[in-house]
């Protein structure tokens, strides 16, 4: 278990990359005897920075949701992260969402639905029907993933542990909104679809299915995930549920529609 300062000044770390955006090298090379609740230690210390500096918690993100991605990182269940006010971008039908490139140091795309909450989940027992009681609305999302710590290492180009993943907030960096909204209880969650395009030719397509076979399902773990940590899904809060795509770089000019259906579209560009 890493000590207490150790803690500080690997969160440290990960608030100057975000703002030189200059990747740091792997925690879990320095620190070969770190843990899962080490990198949520260290994920929580560098939120509280951001939240000492004026940003406010606005929901969580669940990550590594599918079986293949959990099986490449050698774990047995998803991540989590924490959504914080400055993530949000917002669409307007039939207009394209300028986004600044210059946020992010490798942003990739991903794409999810969304649980917006009416009421807590507090676990440690909550069940998916508590789940669909307690969500005012889904609706379609894009996460924006990025990288303070570089996935593959620079001397060796072994690939980051899930201790790094964890500890740079699930990788989290942005999320975009906008589209329709959906009952939780009446919309058939498992077909929700999407077609992501990216400059004009579909990059991903995917089913809601892909998470766990029910978005809502994540939703019920990460409650009972989090009431350990005496923390609870709040009233208000989004809940990124996972994506059924994998992720898609990002350049600088890039723009991509994520066509959900009768849902509708989420359209923006890396400006």
């Amino acid at each position: 278990m890493l000590t207490e300062a150790q803690i500080a000044q690997l969160a440290a770390e990960l608030h100057a990359s975000q703002k030189s955006r200059v990747q740091v090298e792997h925690f879990s090379k320095r620190f070969p005897g770190m843990t899962i609740d080490d990198g949520y230690r260290v994920s929580r210390a560098w939120v509280a920075l951001l939240k000492a500096e004026g940003r406010r918690t606005i929901g969580h993100k669940i990550g590594l949701t599918s079986r293949a991605m959990q099986l490449s990182s050698q774990i047995t269940e998803p991540d989590y992260g924490t959504l914080l006010d400055d993530m949000l971008y917002t669409c307007t039908p039939g207009q394209v969402l300028s986004i600044p490139t210059e946020r992010f140091i490798a942003p990739r795309v991903e794409v999810e639905l969304a649980f917006v909450l009416k009421s807590e989940l507090k676990g440690p027992e909550i069940t998916v029907e508590q789940v669909l009681a307690a969500t005012e609305y889904v609706t379609p999302a894009i996460e924006i993933i990025d990288a303070r710590i570089e996935q593959f290492d620079r001397h060796t180009k072994v690939m980051r542990k899930v201790y790094d993943t964890i500890s740079d907030n699930a990788a989290n960096a942005g999320i975009v909104v906008g589209a329709g909204r959906a009952d939780a209880r009446t919309i058939d969650r498992p077909w929700v679809g999407a077609i992501l395009r990216q400059n004009g030719v579909v990059e991903e397509t995917g089913l809601a299915a892909g998470v766990q076979g029910d978005p809502a399902i994540g939703i019920a773990w990460l409650a009972n995930k989090l009431a350990p940590w005496g923390e609870s899904l709040l009233p208000g809060q989004i809940v990124l549920a996972g994506s059924f795509t994998r992720p898609v770089a990002a350049s600088k000019g890039d723009v991509f529609v994520a066509d959900y259906g009768p849902l509708g579209q989420l359209q923006f560009q890396f400006d």
